[in-house]
């Protein structure tokens, strides 16, 4: 009697998270596959423990940064009074107005102090910060001169609101699922905060360590939050794959394309209070961080739908199961590809903006080291995001292949209950 559309086929083994490790006897291929995981995981391990940071890095840049004037003690105030009037250099011939502010120093040795900060040339009203009474800020103070200085406007408590915010729809809406997200979110920044920043301060290769990074921030985010199970085991090894192609074009491409990346601020400030640290080799590192975020929602995605197709129909040979999931993730594809572009021009708009008014060619602008590093960022996770559908799709297609089981029992009349479903 033929089967029910959507009824999965008699004998049929299954790959899904509910089934758990039962099908390790059914697909040799997951075998294989858990063996590649496996020593890559290794791999990371003893490349965490080698890289692993000491506090000597950190102390040592910050000591240099002191040194610059780039490190000074930051405090919450309240703005107690606003006055404008005649700068204190102001003189009947060259009359200059300014604007006195006066806080209430909230935190720190002085607090409950009222402090005077410096007085702000009305003149120059872009740059002067535009304050009220009542309003939370923050200060600066410098230990050696005695001298405090409006910083910026404290953000604190709508972070921690938006925060909290985010944490309940995440929550609300995927459950354990979300707060497994969430958990995953807090180790990918202790990654990187704990781990990566310290350890290339101490003097490692930037390229090295991100590596790393991105293969622990795998690991531990696709795990945690799919589950220890075949198909995230099978994402995990597509995800990989994929990073190192994206770490193959983006390694060819930055040396053809000479980054130094010395052309923002931040690349020349950090070669200071880092002796030795190869920004270039920075950059390159974080567009391997950066192309990590959308390719494990491509893998398991992949790795998920060749499962679930061979499940319903074990019939289905490698070339079907990769035809059709590979005309499933074209979709994917098409929205996934504008994801980073967005992402990097979002973050450069203002840039863009100086750019567009230098009265350049748009051959010119794109030349600038500046939106190159975009442009070549952007692309090569692309092409990482693109590749990633069809390597998880044969990965997947190929485990699930082979001779099951299932299959030399099926003609045996045994019937086989559904196994249940996540």
């Amino acid at each position: 009697m033929e089967k029910p559309l959507g009824q999965p086929a008699e004998g049929a083994e299954d790959l899904s998270p509910a089934s758990g490790w039962r099908a390790w006897r059914s697909y040799p291929g997951l075998r294989w596959v858990l063996a590649v995981v496996v020593a890559a995981a290794v791999a990371t391990v003893f490349g965490v423990a080698a890289l692993w940071p000491t506090d000597e890095g950190i102390e040592a840049a910050t000591a240099s940064a002191d040194e610059i004037g780039l490190v000074t003690d930051r405090y919450g105030a309240t703005v107690e009074e606003i006055r404008d009037g005649p700068c204190s250099y102001s003189t009947a011939e060259s009359p200059y107005d300014c604007r006195q502010v006066t806080v209430v120093l909230d935190e720190g040795p002085a607090r409950g102090s009222l402090v005077a900060l410096p007085e702000l040339d009305l003149a120059f009203t872009a740059t002067t910060p535009s304050v009220r009474v009542g309003q939370k800020v923050i200060i600066g103070y410098e230990p050696s001169t005695d001298f405090y200085f409006y910083a910026d406007a404290d953000r604190r408590t709508p972070l921690a609101w938006l925060t909290a915010l985010f944490a309940v729809f995440v929550i609300a809406l995927g459950r354990r699922r979300g707060v497994l997200a969430l958990v995953g979110m807090a180790g990918t920044l202790a990654v990187l905060l704990a781990f990566m920043a310290p350890s290339i301060l101490d003097g490692n290769d930037p390229l090295l360590v991100s590596v790393v990074a991105a293969s622990g921030i795998a690991f531990v985010s696709l795990y945690l939050v799919h589950g220890f199970n075949p198909i995230t085991t099978v994402a995990l090894a597509g995800t990989l794959s994929s990073l190192g192609l994206t770490l193959g074009l983006s390694w060819a491409f930055f040396e053809w394309a000479a980054f130094t990346g010395l052309a923002s601020e931040e690349g020349l400030v950090l070669p200071l209070i880092a002796g030795g640290l190869d920004v270039s080799s920075l950059i390159l590192g974080g567009a391997v961080i950066g192309a990590l975020g959308a390719l494990d929602d491509i893998t398991v995605t992949q790795a998920a739908l060749v499962a679930e197709l061979r499940y319903r129909n074990p019939g289905l040979s490698v070339y079907e199961l990769v035809s059709s999931g590979v005309r499933v993730g074209r979709e994917h594809i098409a929205s996934t590809v504008n994801t980073l572009l967005l992402a990097y021009a979002g973050a450069a708009i203002p840039l863009l903006m100086l750019f567009v008014v230098s009265d350049q060619s748009l051959v010119m602008v794109a030349n600038s080291e500046l939106v190159a590093v975009v442009i070549v960022r952007t692309l090569c996770g692309s092409i990482g995001l693109v590749a990633a559908v069809p390597i998880t799709t044969v990965l997947a297609a190929l485990v699930s292949s082979g001779h099951r089981p299932a299959d030399r029992d099926a003609g045996s009349g045994s019937n086989r209950s559904e196994p249940p479903r996540g």
